[in-house]
């Protein structure tokens, strides 16, 4: 099954897309933010159209205890729309981590922090989409109270 993931940024929407097997996640680009949610999500809809996706899966900013502070909370309200305009059924993950993930890898291969700002939302959607895939191969039967099995 192709998935879409979705980073949900302030100033950018990350976007990465996984294989038709739905083994391998690669980065699909940036959305900018327009300032209207409803053009962003068209474009987002454009990009699980163009690739066939089948879920989105959307990172929800968790507190570090696990709690559903004022940032996962506003990702929730705007995923609970996203859905519709997707068409697809939209999956809300556990993203705790993925930006601090991307920004090492990003690091680690010599780009520095003022290029990372272009790029690392991208990679951070890539980190959660690759994440949700290795727990979907790798743990189909985790109870649903461990991190990262928020549905909606």
């Amino acid at each position: 099954m192709r998935a879409i993931g979705i980073d949900f940024g302030e100033r950018r929407i990350g976007v990465a897309v996984s294989d038709s097997g739905g083994v391998l996640a690669v980065g699909r680009g940036t959305v900018q933010r327009s300032g209207d949610i409803a053009a962003d999500h068209a474009a987002l809809a454009r990009v699980v159209e163009e690739t066939g996706a089948e879920r989105a899966v959307v990172g929800l900013p968790l507190s570090l205890d696990g709690s559903h502070g004022p940032a996962a909370q506003k990702v929730a309200a705007e995923a609970a729309t996203l859905e519709a305009a997707l068409g697809v059924p939209v999956e809300l993950y556990d993203e705790r981590f993925t930006t601090v993930t991307a920004s090492r890898s990003l690091a680690g291969a010599g780009m520095r922090s003022r290029a990372q700002r272009r790029v690392v939302d991208e990679a951070a959607a890539t980190v959660l989409l690759q994440s949700w895939l290795d727990g979907r191969s790798g743990h189909r039967a985790r109870a649903s109270s461990e991190p990262g099995t928020e549905r909606r």
